[in-house]
This record gives C-alpha cells, structure tokens and sequence, in this order.
C-alpha cells in the first residue's frame, strides 16, 4: 500500500478511468496488481520528475510501473491510445459537467518550445527563441481544456505543424469555427489550409494590435495550460528518448491535472 503522496488521485477520482485501464491488457489470468497503485506510482514520475529507477519503494516495482506506462502509451492496433482516450472521456465529461457542449466553436493554438535533456533521441534549434530541444503544439477550447496536442522538433515552423496537428486530430476539431492564434501563425496560405481541412476561419491577434501592454484577448487561456504542465517537474524540460513519449507525458500531465476537478 502506497503511502498518501501529494501526486496521487483520490480512489473516487481514479474510478472514472479504471475501466478504461482495466482493457487496456487482456488478461490470462486475475490481476494480483492494483492499477490504482501502479497510476499513482506514474504520476509520482511525473510530478517529481525523479527516474523511473528511483521510484518510492512503497509503489510497485519500478520495472512493472513503467511496464504499465509502455501499455497505456502504444497505439497497440487500436483507434487511440490509452491515455489519449482518457483524456478525450475526461474532457468531454468536464464540458459536459459546466454546462457546455461536448465541443467548443472556437479554439486557441499555440507552442512552446523547451530545452531537451543529453538523453533524448530527437533534437532541433529554434532559431528564434535560441533553444535546442522540442516543441509542444496544443490546441484548447476556451477553458483551456485541451483538444490536440503535437510534439514536433524545435526546428519545425509553427504553421506546418498546426496544420499537422489539425489534420491528425480532424475529428475532435470539426465542431470548430474559428482558430485563434498569434502572429507566429499569419499568411493566407496558413488560413486557406485551415479553411480547407475543418471549414474554420483563422483570427491573428497581433501585438501591434493594441495600444498598451495587455496580455492577447483570448489567447491567455492557452498561456495558462501552458502553465498548468509547469506543474510537473518532468516537463520543465524535455527528458524522453522519443518525441512519442514526450506526448504520453503531456497527455498524462493534463490528465492528473484534470483528473482532480471530479
């Protein structure tokens, strides 16, 4: 039994979710294992930002606990991954319990762009903020409850990869009328693919714009769930070999964040 760590879900909040882990693996036999411990010992990771070898001995071992995480963050042949159909459920269920629509008619994008660790596998140079790592693309309604999430190298243009993240996620975004973003993302080309892909007109809030210094209308909710995965110590800076497991974190990142809104 896992000691009561700040990281960990309460077992009601854990419950929405222990099914869809319960399918993730068949089993040939009964589970011995309490997925509850084994999730809380993957949060533990995240938000400590500690090894996956020095992990709390009162958790799991830590070669079943990472294991578990593999599991959750493999495509496995199925639709969505794991964590991604989590997150999804969750975000559906959060609208739904403030009284909104599965799908909002606007969404705001943006990236950020974080330092990579010696460990990590997949490296580029963003030229114009100076940082040698990766970027992380997300698109939030405007409660910035997230609703596509990209990984790219820090070398890529925002716009490519919006346009990317857009295509990868048209079914989530179709609901979408109108894509808020800054300057980074302007051109008529940008805004004709977007048109083209999910019929959504592209509105570019521009600091030239405004006559004093004000944060962007609108655009402060996806600078504030930028600033909710600051809450894990395992995104300050970017320690995964691969650019897929850079995702899972972020997904896992909102999930725990969102996990405790129940």
């Amino acid at each position: 039994m896992c000691k009561n760590y700040p990281s960990n879900v309460s077992k009601e909040q854990f419950e929405n979710i222990r099914l869809i882990l319960e399918n993730s693996k068949k089993k040939t036999k009964p589970r011995n294992l309490d997925l509850y411990e084994v999730f809380c010992a993957v949060l533990y990771v995240l938000k400590s930002g500690c090894q996956w070898r020095m992990l709390q001995k009162d958790f799991p071992k830590w070669q079943i606990v990472y294991y578990y995480f593999q599991v959750w963050s493999k495509n496995n042949g199925k639709e969505l991954i794991v964590l991604q159909l989590i997150l999804k459920k969750i975000v559906i269920k959060i609208r739904v319990n403030n009284g909104r629509k599965e799908q909002n008619s606007f969404c705001i994008i943006d990236s950020q762009s974080v330092k990579n660790t010696d460990t990590t596998k997949n490296k580029g140079y963003d030229a114009g903020k100076k940082i040698s790592g990766i970027k992380r693309h997300i698109a939030v309604d405007s409660q910035g409850l997230p609703h596509a999430i990209y990984i790219t190298t820090a070398e890529k243009t925002d716009r490519n990869s919006a346009i990317i993240m857009i295509q990868n996620k048209k079914e989530n975004l179709s609901a979408f009328q109108k894509i808020i973003v800054d300057a980074g993302y302007s051109g008529e080309k940008f805004a004709s693919k977007i048109k083209e892909i999910i019929n959504a007109n592209v509105e570019v809030v521009k600091h030239n714009e405004l006559h004093t210094f004000l944060v962007l209308p609108k655009r402060w909710v996806v600078e504030r769930s930028f600033a909710w995965l600051e809450k894990c110590r395992r995104l300050w800076k970017n320690c995964e070999r691969k650019l897929n497991t850079s995702l899972q974190i972020i997904i896992l990142s909102f999930i725990s964040i969102l996990l405790k809104r129940f």
